[in-house]
């Protein structure tokens, strides 16, 4: 899905940017992606299954989003097929007191995907040069020194056989609203409301032009980052899934071939 896709070294403007966007599947409905939607979810279940089988190489898929951006709903609805033996999903919340004795990559790398995985990042090693930047918990010289940090690991891992896709799920004020206020008229949804998602939502233009400073720095031809719009979500899923595709497509992946000669084996 190369339209959400950032070139490297393109500077990025986030409040320009349609977040109600769906011109990628113009004939399309909330209604009419369900089946397609499905149908993508099969071709990536089979997908992973033959990344699993090849075993030679490792997915680091990175979400990224403003508070209610829909990354719990995009993991849940684009990896729903895949066989969960295969998918390690982790989430980086506030660091813990042994985290934070380490520096701030140390917990990321740990959970970085093994050949034959896919590893989903719910947040991540970008919390360091977003909220830290926004809330001034570093001084400007250590967060600014992180974009050269992050690009270092990314490489790292790449070279050594993991393929990276960053995705920010991109959602607007006004969205952001009803999805809070949905939360707190739905006692199911209770559960979901932060307070503190208010503060963040009050810091909204620094949270922009943090999260466009680290793409733009961050965003390389081995680590690329996609822009997804994502008010609306039947769309997000499909645009997702589509870039999972794509991505896994072009590692040319095939079944491995038996070290043993199977002609004459017979099953009695």
């Amino acid at each position: 899905m190369d339209r959400y896709r950032i070139s490297e070294g393109a500077h990025l403007d986030l409040r320009s940017m349609d977040t109600r966007d769906t011109s990628a599947y113009p004939s399309l409905s909330k209604k009419k992606a369900v089946p397609v939607l499905a149908q993508m979810r099969r071709e990536l279940a089979d997908l992973q299954r033959v990344m699993w089988a090849d075993g030679n190489h490792a997915l680091l898929v990175v979400l990224q989003a403003m508070d209610t951006g829909g990354k719990d709903g995009t993991i849940r609805k684009v990896l729903s097929g895949v066989n969960p033996q295969g998918v390690d999903v982790t989430g980086f919340g506030v660091p813990t007191e042994e985290e934070m004795k380490h520096d701030y990559l140390w917990r990321i790398h740990r959970h970085a995907p093994a050949k034959g995985r896919i590893a989903v990042f719910n947040r991540s090693h970008y919390e360091d040069v977003l909220i830290v930047r926004v809330n001034n918990l570093v001084p400007r010289v250590r967060w600014s020194n992180r974009y050269d940090h992050i690009r270092g690991f990314e490489r790292l891992l790449t070279d050594e056989g993991t393929t990276i896709v960053k995705i920010m799920l991109h959602i607007s004020l006004d969205e952001q609203k009803e999805r809070l206020e949905a939360r707190l008229a739905d006692p199911s949804k209770n559960y979901k409301f932060n307070p503190n998602d208010l503060d963040a939502r009050a810091q909204w233009d620094e949270y922009m032009t943090a999260y466009e400073d680290a793409i733009t720095e961050t965003s390389t031809s081995y680590a690329p980052w996609f822009v997804v719009p994502a008010d609306r979500k039947w769309y997000r899923n499909l645009v997702v899934t589509q870039t999972l595709i794509d991505t896994l497509k072009g590692l040319n992946l095939s079944y491995p071939v038996s070290d043993h000669d199977l002609s004459d084996v017979t099953v009695n």
